[in-house]
Protein backbone atom coordinates (compact mmCIF):
# COMPACT_ATOMS: atom_id res chain seq x y z
CA UNK A 1 0.00 0.00 0.00
CA UNK A 2 2.93 2.60 0.53
CA UNK A 3 4.22 2.45 -2.58
CA UNK A 4 1.22 3.31 -3.97
CA UNK A 5 1.67 6.78 -2.07
CA UNK A 6 4.24 9.35 -3.68
CA UNK A 7 7.36 10.65 -1.53
CA UNK A 8 8.83 13.85 -2.50
CA UNK A 9 11.59 13.58 -0.14
CA UNK A 10 12.04 9.94 -0.54
CA UNK A 11 14.05 8.75 2.26
CA UNK A 12 15.07 12.17 3.33
CA UNK A 13 14.74 12.87 7.16
CA UNK A 14 15.54 15.99 8.99
CA UNK A 15 18.04 14.97 12.14
CA UNK A 16 17.50 15.48 15.85
CA UNK A 17 17.88 18.87 16.44
CA UNK A 18 17.86 20.25 12.70
CA UNK A 19 15.27 21.55 9.98
CA UNK A 20 14.51 19.96 6.45
CA UNK A 21 12.46 22.88 4.30
CA UNK A 22 9.43 21.41 2.88
CA UNK A 23 8.42 24.44 0.48
CA UNK A 24 9.34 28.17 1.66
CA UNK A 25 8.26 29.17 4.85
CA UNK A 26 7.57 25.80 6.07
CA UNK A 27 10.19 23.31 8.01
CA UNK A 28 9.72 19.92 9.13
CA UNK A 29 11.59 18.54 13.04
CA UNK A 30 11.64 14.79 13.73
CA UNK A 31 11.46 14.18 17.82
CA UNK A 32 12.22 11.41 19.53
CA UNK A 33 9.58 9.09 21.58
CA UNK A 34 10.03 6.41 23.42
CA UNK A 35 7.71 3.93 22.30
CA UNK A 36 7.57 1.23 19.47
CA UNK A 37 6.64 4.31 17.46
CA UNK A 38 9.66 6.29 17.99
CA UNK A 39 9.28 9.76 16.66
CA UNK A 40 7.34 12.67 16.00
CA UNK A 41 6.89 15.06 12.99
CA UNK A 42 6.85 18.90 14.16
CA UNK A 43 6.62 22.10 11.93
CA UNK A 44 7.68 25.15 11.96
CA UNK A 45 5.93 28.04 9.72
CA UNK A 46 7.25 31.24 9.26
CA UNK A 47 4.50 33.68 10.84
CA UNK A 48 4.42 37.53 11.47
CA UNK A 49 2.92 38.85 14.34
CA UNK A 50 0.23 41.99 14.78
CA UNK A 51 2.95 44.61 15.02
CA UNK A 52 4.76 42.84 11.59
CA UNK A 53 7.42 41.53 13.72
CA UNK A 54 9.13 38.37 11.60
CA UNK A 55 9.36 34.68 13.38
CA UNK A 56 7.82 31.86 13.41
CA UNK A 57 4.69 29.56 14.63
CA UNK A 58 5.70 25.90 15.93
CA UNK A 59 2.66 23.21 15.51
CA UNK A 60 3.32 20.56 17.68
CA UNK A 61 5.59 20.07 21.12
CA UNK A 62 6.66 16.72 21.56
CA UNK A 63 6.80 15.14 25.12
CA UNK A 64 8.36 17.20 28.22
CA UNK A 65 11.81 15.43 28.44
CA UNK A 66 15.05 15.94 28.70
CA UNK A 67 15.75 14.54 25.17
CA UNK A 68 13.27 16.38 23.30
CA UNK A 69 14.35 19.81 25.00
CA UNK A 70 17.44 19.70 24.63
CA UNK A 71 16.77 18.75 20.65
CA UNK A 72 14.52 21.78 20.66
CA UNK A 73 17.78 23.99 22.36
CA UNK A 74 19.38 22.74 18.94
CA UNK A 75 16.55 24.18 16.77
CA UNK A 76 16.55 27.14 18.64
CA UNK A 77 19.95 28.48 18.10
CA UNK A 78 20.37 26.91 14.63
CA UNK A 79 17.05 26.09 13.17
CA UNK A 80 14.89 29.72 13.15
CA UNK A 81 17.35 31.94 11.00
CA UNK A 82 17.67 34.59 14.57
CA UNK A 83 14.26 34.68 14.55
CA UNK A 84 11.63 34.83 17.97
CA UNK A 85 8.76 32.35 18.74
CA UNK A 86 5.35 33.72 18.00
CA UNK A 87 3.09 31.33 18.87
CA UNK A 88 2.60 27.62 19.66
CA UNK A 89 -0.02 25.67 17.77
CA UNK A 90 -0.95 22.43 18.75
CA UNK A 91 -3.09 19.70 17.02
CA UNK A 92 -4.37 17.62 19.45
CA UNK A 93 -3.87 16.95 22.98
CA UNK A 94 -1.70 13.87 23.03
CA UNK A 95 1.67 13.57 25.06
CA UNK A 96 3.85 14.06 21.97
CA UNK A 97 1.60 16.63 20.43
CA UNK A 98 1.28 19.18 23.79
CA UNK A 99 4.12 17.55 25.99
CA UNK A 100 6.37 20.71 25.79
CA UNK A 101 3.42 23.43 25.00
CA UNK A 102 3.70 25.05 28.72
CA UNK A 103 8.06 25.29 28.15
CA UNK A 104 7.60 26.62 24.93
CA UNK A 105 5.19 28.84 25.48
CA UNK A 106 6.49 30.07 29.02
CA UNK A 107 10.28 30.44 27.41
CA UNK A 108 9.00 32.46 24.20
CA UNK A 109 6.01 34.59 26.46
CA UNK A 110 3.38 33.49 23.62
CA UNK A 111 0.01 31.87 23.07
CA UNK A 112 -1.12 28.22 22.85
CA UNK A 113 -3.59 28.11 19.94
CA UNK A 114 -5.27 24.91 19.85
CA UNK A 115 -9.31 23.80 20.37
CA UNK A 116 -10.97 24.25 23.34
CA UNK A 117 -11.98 20.31 23.99
CA UNK A 118 -8.60 19.53 23.68
CA UNK A 119 -7.28 22.51 26.08
CA UNK A 120 -9.48 20.87 28.25
CA UNK A 121 -9.11 17.51 28.08
CA UNK A 122 -5.83 18.52 28.29
CA UNK A 123 -5.47 19.88 31.24
CA UNK A 124 -7.97 17.18 33.11
CA UNK A 125 -5.75 14.63 31.92
CA UNK A 126 -2.31 16.35 33.35
CA UNK A 127 -4.01 16.31 36.78
CA UNK A 128 -5.66 12.85 37.26
CA UNK A 129 -5.02 10.07 35.17
CA UNK A 130 -7.34 9.26 32.31
CA UNK A 131 -7.47 6.59 29.82
CA UNK A 132 -3.79 5.68 29.67
CA UNK A 133 -3.63 4.12 33.55
CA UNK A 134 -4.64 3.73 36.84
CA UNK A 135 -7.46 1.55 38.95
CA UNK A 136 -10.20 2.93 36.17
CA UNK A 137 -8.21 1.96 33.26
CA UNK A 138 -7.83 -1.31 34.87
CA UNK A 139 -11.35 -2.09 35.75
CA UNK A 140 -12.53 -0.81 32.21
CA UNK A 141 -10.08 -3.32 29.94
CA UNK A 142 -10.60 -6.04 33.14
CA UNK A 143 -14.51 -5.64 32.02
CA UNK A 144 -13.60 -6.40 28.43
CA UNK A 145 -11.84 -9.34 28.92
CA UNK A 146 -7.96 -8.44 29.28
CA UNK A 147 -7.58 -10.93 32.54
CA UNK A 148 -4.43 -11.52 32.77
CA UNK A 149 -3.14 -10.29 36.19
CA UNK A 150 0.49 -9.14 35.46
CA UNK A 151 -0.97 -6.81 32.59
CA UNK A 152 -3.34 -5.20 35.25
CA UNK A 153 -1.44 -4.79 37.54
CA UNK A 154 0.86 -2.58 35.28
CA UNK A 155 -1.96 -1.10 34.40
CA UNK A 156 -3.11 0.49 37.67
CA UNK A 157 0.59 1.01 38.33
CA UNK A 158 0.35 3.72 35.13
CA UNK A 159 -1.55 5.88 37.13
CA UNK A 160 0.88 9.09 36.70
CA UNK A 161 1.23 8.08 32.47
CA UNK A 162 -0.12 10.90 30.89
CA UNK A 163 1.08 13.68 33.46
CA UNK A 164 4.69 12.10 33.29
CA UNK A 165 4.71 13.46 29.62
CA UNK A 166 2.50 16.64 29.72
CA UNK A 167 3.53 18.19 33.21
CA UNK A 168 1.98 21.29 32.80
CA UNK A 169 -0.71 22.78 30.17
CA UNK A 170 -0.69 26.65 29.76
CA UNK A 171 -3.42 28.08 31.99
CA UNK A 172 -4.61 30.34 28.57
CA UNK A 173 -4.93 29.43 25.00
CA UNK A 174 -6.70 31.08 21.92
CA UNK A 175 -9.51 29.00 20.64
CA UNK A 176 -9.28 26.83 17.12
CA UNK A 177 -12.45 25.97 15.43
CA UNK A 178 -12.97 23.93 12.25
CA UNK A 179 -13.79 26.58 9.75
CA UNK A 180 -11.30 28.95 11.45
CA UNK A 181 -8.72 30.80 8.94
CA UNK A 182 -5.33 31.47 10.44
CA UNK A 183 -2.87 34.54 8.99
CA UNK A 184 0.54 32.93 9.46
CA UNK A 185 2.99 34.87 7.90
CA UNK A 186 2.22 35.35 4.21
CA UNK A 187 -0.71 32.79 3.96
CA UNK A 188 -3.58 31.71 5.20
CA UNK A 189 -4.31 28.09 6.87
CA UNK A 190 -7.50 26.90 7.07
CA UNK A 191 -8.63 24.87 10.31
CA UNK A 192 -10.00 21.33 9.90
CA UNK A 193 -11.93 19.76 12.40
CA UNK A 194 -11.44 15.89 13.01
CA UNK A 195 -13.02 13.54 15.69
CA UNK A 196 -12.44 9.91 16.61
CA UNK A 197 -8.86 10.16 17.62
CA UNK A 198 -9.08 12.90 19.76
CA UNK A 199 -11.58 14.87 20.99
CA UNK A 200 -11.13 17.89 18.91
CA UNK A 201 -8.20 17.20 16.29
CA UNK A 202 -7.63 20.50 14.16
CA UNK A 203 -5.42 19.71 11.15
CA UNK A 204 -4.23 22.95 9.19
CA UNK A 205 -4.47 23.45 5.38
CA UNK A 206 -2.84 26.05 3.43
CA UNK A 207 -4.37 25.97 -0.26
CA UNK A 208 -1.95 28.13 -1.44
CA UNK A 209 0.82 26.11 -0.97
CA UNK A 210 -1.29 22.83 -1.09
CA UNK A 211 0.01 21.42 1.89
CA UNK A 212 -1.71 19.99 4.53
CA UNK A 213 -0.50 19.33 8.11
CA UNK A 214 -2.78 16.58 9.12
CA UNK A 215 -1.38 15.82 12.46
CA UNK A 216 -2.75 12.06 13.47
CA UNK A 217 -5.71 12.12 10.97
CA UNK A 218 -3.88 10.59 8.51
CA UNK A 219 -0.68 8.89 8.50
CA UNK A 220 0.95 7.21 5.37
CA UNK A 221 2.17 3.57 7.24
CA UNK A 222 -0.09 3.19 10.21
CA UNK A 223 -4.06 3.48 10.72
CA UNK A 224 -4.55 6.39 13.12
CA UNK A 225 -5.77 4.98 16.70
CA UNK A 226 -9.37 5.40 17.08
CA UNK A 227 -9.71 4.34 20.95
CA UNK A 228 -12.67 3.81 23.90
CA UNK A 229 -11.38 4.44 27.02
CA UNK A 230 -12.28 4.26 31.04
CA UNK A 231 -14.14 7.89 30.98
CA UNK A 232 -16.13 7.68 28.31
CA UNK A 233 -17.06 3.69 27.99
CA UNK A 234 -20.07 3.84 25.98
CA UNK A 235 -18.39 5.90 22.94
CA UNK A 236 -18.34 5.44 19.46
CA UNK A 237 -15.72 6.95 18.08
CA UNK A 238 -15.01 5.40 14.99
CA UNK A 239 -17.78 6.45 12.68
CA UNK A 240 -16.45 9.85 13.94
CA UNK A 241 -13.17 9.18 12.56
CA UNK A 242 -14.28 8.07 9.63
CA UNK A 243 -16.67 10.56 8.62
CA UNK A 244 -13.66 13.16 9.06
CA UNK A 245 -11.63 11.27 6.58
CA UNK A 246 -14.25 11.46 4.41
CA UNK A 247 -14.32 15.36 4.91
CA UNK A 248 -10.55 15.79 3.26
CA UNK A 249 -11.65 14.17 0.23
CA UNK A 250 -12.93 17.77 -0.68
CA UNK A 251 -8.68 18.83 -0.54
CA UNK A 252 -6.92 18.49 -3.68
CA UNK A 253 -6.21 14.84 -4.80
CA UNK A 254 -2.05 15.80 -4.66
CA UNK A 255 -2.02 17.76 -1.55
CA UNK A 256 1.21 17.31 -0.13
CA UNK A 257 0.44 15.97 3.34
CA UNK A 258 2.51 16.58 6.90
CA UNK A 259 1.53 13.80 8.65
CA UNK A 260 2.65 13.54 12.40
CA UNK A 261 4.35 10.36 11.62
CA UNK A 262 6.01 8.68 8.74
CA UNK A 263 7.14 10.76 5.82
CA UNK A 264 5.71 13.08 3.88
CA UNK A 265 3.38 11.96 1.00
CA UNK A 266 1.29 12.81 -1.49
CA UNK A 267 -2.01 11.27 -3.05
CA UNK A 268 -4.62 12.06 -0.31
CA UNK A 269 -7.22 10.61 -1.56
CA UNK A 270 -6.04 7.54 -2.10
CA UNK A 271 -4.75 7.29 1.52
CA UNK A 272 -8.08 7.52 2.91
CA UNK A 273 -9.73 4.74 0.27
CA UNK A 274 -6.37 2.58 1.89
CA UNK A 275 -7.28 3.23 5.51
CA UNK A 276 -11.36 3.07 4.52
CA UNK A 277 -11.01 -0.39 2.97
CA UNK A 278 -8.61 -1.06 6.43
CA UNK A 279 -11.55 -0.56 8.38
CA UNK A 280 -13.89 -2.63 6.06
CA UNK A 281 -11.46 -5.64 6.77
CA UNK A 282 -11.29 -5.29 10.37
CA UNK A 283 -15.29 -5.23 10.52
CA UNK A 284 -15.43 -8.13 8.28
CA UNK A 285 -13.04 -10.27 10.38
CA UNK A 286 -14.83 -9.40 13.47
CA UNK A 287 -18.24 -10.34 12.59
CA UNK A 288 -16.78 -13.56 11.35
CA UNK A 289 -14.82 -14.55 14.43
CA UNK A 290 -17.66 -13.36 16.81
CA UNK A 291 -20.34 -15.58 14.85
CA UNK A 292 -19.19 -19.01 15.93
CA UNK A 293 -18.96 -17.33 19.64
CA UNK A 294 -18.82 -14.43 21.64
CA UNK A 295 -16.09 -13.04 21.88
CA UNK A 296 -14.48 -9.85 24.30
CA UNK A 297 -12.38 -7.19 22.93
CA UNK A 298 -9.12 -9.21 24.36
CA UNK A 299 -9.50 -12.32 22.93
CA UNK A 300 -10.03 -10.56 19.45
CA UNK A 301 -7.05 -8.78 19.46
CA UNK A 302 -5.12 -11.57 17.87
CA UNK A 303 -7.81 -10.89 14.81
CA UNK A 304 -7.11 -7.01 14.67
CA UNK A 305 -3.61 -7.48 15.13
CA UNK A 306 -1.24 -9.95 13.76
CA UNK A 307 2.51 -8.91 15.88
CA UNK A 308 3.22 -9.40 19.26
CA UNK A 309 2.09 -6.29 21.81
CA UNK A 310 3.94 -4.50 24.25
CA UNK A 311 1.80 -3.16 27.34
CA UNK A 312 2.27 0.20 26.04
CA UNK A 313 0.59 -1.00 22.61
CA UNK A 314 -2.28 -3.60 24.39
CA UNK A 315 -3.65 -0.72 25.93
CA UNK A 316 -4.01 1.24 22.72
CA UNK A 317 -5.18 -2.12 21.04
CA UNK A 318 -7.61 -2.73 23.64
CA UNK A 319 -9.26 0.78 23.07
CA UNK A 320 -9.15 0.34 19.50
CA UNK A 321 -10.81 -3.20 19.45
CA UNK A 322 -13.84 -1.80 21.64
CA UNK A 323 -14.04 1.06 19.17
CA UNK A 324 -14.77 -1.54 16.39
CA UNK A 325 -16.85 -3.49 18.13
CA UNK A 326 -19.24 -0.47 19.24
CA UNK A 327 -19.07 0.69 15.79
CA UNK A 328 -20.58 -2.55 14.61
CA UNK A 329 -23.13 -2.62 17.78
CA UNK A 330 -24.09 0.65 15.96
CA UNK A 331 -24.42 -0.06 12.61
CA UNK A 332 -26.80 -3.52 14.12
CA UNK A 333 -24.16 -5.82 12.53
CA UNK A 334 -23.05 -6.90 16.44
CA UNK A 335 -24.97 -7.13 19.70
CA UNK A 336 -23.83 -6.73 22.74
CA UNK A 337 -24.33 -10.12 25.12
CA UNK A 338 -25.26 -9.92 28.68
CA UNK A 339 -22.95 -9.74 31.27
CA UNK A 340 -20.95 -12.77 32.29
CA UNK A 341 -18.81 -12.63 35.41
CA UNK A 342 -18.75 -8.48 34.81
CA UNK A 343 -16.96 -9.18 31.14
CA UNK A 344 -19.13 -7.85 27.88
CA UNK A 345 -19.39 -10.82 25.28
CA UNK A 346 -20.38 -9.44 21.87
CA UNK A 347 -21.98 -11.64 19.20
CA UNK A 348 -22.42 -11.88 15.03
CA UNK A 349 -26.08 -10.63 14.81
CA UNK A 350 -27.37 -13.25 11.80
CA UNK A 351 -30.38 -12.44 9.59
Amino acid sequence: LERQLQYPFGESLPATGTTLEIVPGVRWLRMGLPFALDHINLWLLRDRDAAGREGWAIVDCGIANDATRAAWEQVFANGLDGLPVLRVIVTHMHPDHIGNAHWLTERFGVRLWISATDWNAARIASSATTGFGGASAAAFMASHGLTDPAAIEKIKARSNYYASMVPQVPAQFRRLMGGDVLPIGAQSWSCLAGYGHAPEHISLHCAELGVLISGDMLLPRISTNVSVIDIEPEANPLPLYLASLERLRALPAETLVLPSHGRPFRRLHKRVDQLVAHHDERFAELLAACETAPQTAASLLPVLFKRALDLHQTTFAMGESIAHLHALVSQGRLRAEPLVDGIQRFRTVVA
